[in-house]
């Protein structure tokens, strides 16, 4: 089987992460975004994939041919000289998605959930049409954009944008899987799927739907970085809780904490719920940390506060000191001690050694 992943640009939404490093290889749970997705696919049979992008990092091509050794996989990089929408990627895959009569996956590379890949690809096959949607229930499906299916039938009839009155509660959670039909559909120009391409194929009764369960989130952006980072931690302390940090430990509160083994944490500190705690981190005494992401390498300070907040690879906050209000630091930021930092999102490399109350870019 194959996969496209739907990579896109600089990742500008997920700024300033993504100004040190690619948007598909920033740390989500320890794990680079990707390699979630990477693993989820290669469990259900995938060999080749495909990542559909407007430019091609050095840094993305290095650490991509190690997941292609150690899976015994095939990826490759389709690169758009013009961006191509969401449909005119698979024309520009087409030699690789159309190579046989198996399926391939589509998938947002911002999303996260329990992937259900496996389930979805039998439930596919067993339909015989041309393409499978997965969907997601949400409470307030006025801002999206509805599936509306046939009756007692997972058949869609149609989509509805932003409905003013209801006609349902299931959205596109932006994972397909296609039969390699659906390439005669598309042609290689900017197109998008969601408009041009799904209408066509729901008016030929050729488009499911597959409920997912659980979680989903598009990670694309920091407030939803660290909600999905929550919806996931609380999904694995249902699955497999043994991986989380034990709620047995001094330090935890409330538990849904990752702990990478090689981190150092002192004494006294409050931890949880809902923190992701990266590699080589170090936390210093009667720190408290709540809801947050620390990647790689950083350093927070003895009685520092860290809340709803992602702490950039490298960098450091001081005694004291205090992040709140989706804070974001980038690469090798340092904030001093006794500092409080709201909602603000810091360029790599700075120092920040006074207060910035009010949320905003800090260049």
């Amino acid at each position: 089987m194959k996969a496209l992943i739907l990579v896109g640009g600089f990742g500008t939404r997920l700024r300033p992460l993504t100004l040190s490093v690619p948007k598909p290889l920033v740390d989500f749970a320890n794990k680079p975004m990707i390699l979630h997705q990477i693993e989820a696919l290669v469990k259900a049979g995938v060999t080749d994939i495909v990542l559909a992008v407007n430019y091609k990092p050095e840094v993305m091509v290095a650490v991509l041919k190690k997941y292609e050794e150690k899976f015994g996989i095939t990826i490759t990089f389709s690169v758009e000289s013009v961006p191509l929408g969401t449909a005119g990627p698979l024309a520009l895959a087409r030699e690789v998605l159309g190579k046989d009569d198996s399926p391939f996956f589509v998938l947002n590379a911002d999303v996260t959930c329990e992937y259900p890949f496996e389930k979805m690809r039998d439930f596919h096959l067993a339909h015989g049409c041309e393409g499978t949607i997965l969907a997601t229930t949400v409470d307030e499906p006025s801002k999206y954009g509805v599936i509306v299916v046939h009756d007692e039938t997972t058949v869609i009839d149609r989509f509805v944008e932003k409905p003013v009155e209801y006609v349902g509660n299931r959205i596109n959670a932006g994972i397909y899987i296609f039969s390699p039909s659906i390439l005669d559909r598309i042609e290689l120009r900017p197109t998008s799927i969601e408009k041009e391409i799904f209408p066509q194929m729901a008016s030929d009764k050729q488009l499911h739907t597959f409920d997912l369960e659980g979680f989903w989130m598009d990670v694309g952006q920091p407030k939803d970085f660290l909600t999905g980072t929550s919806l996931y931690l609380s999904s694995l302390a249902k699955r497999s809780p043994e991986l989380l940090a034990p709620p047995t430990l001094d330090y935890i509160n409330g538990g849904n904490v990752l702990v990478h083994p090689t981190a150092k944490i002192g004494k006294g500190c409050k931890i949880g719920p809902n923190v992701t705690i990266g590699p080589n981190t170090i936390i210093g005494d009667g720190v408290c940390l709540q809801r947050c992401v620390l990647m790689d390498g950083t350093h927070i300070k003895d009685h520092a506060w860290v809340k709803n907040s992602i702490v950039g690879w490298h960098s450091s906050v001081g005694r004291w000191a205090r992040l709140d209000g989706v804070t974001v630091l980038g690469d090798d930021v340092h904030v001093a001690d006794e500092v409080y930092v709201n909602g603000a999102s810091v360029l790599p490399h700075k120092s920040i050694s006074s207060n910035v109350c009010e949320p905003g870019i800090v260049m």
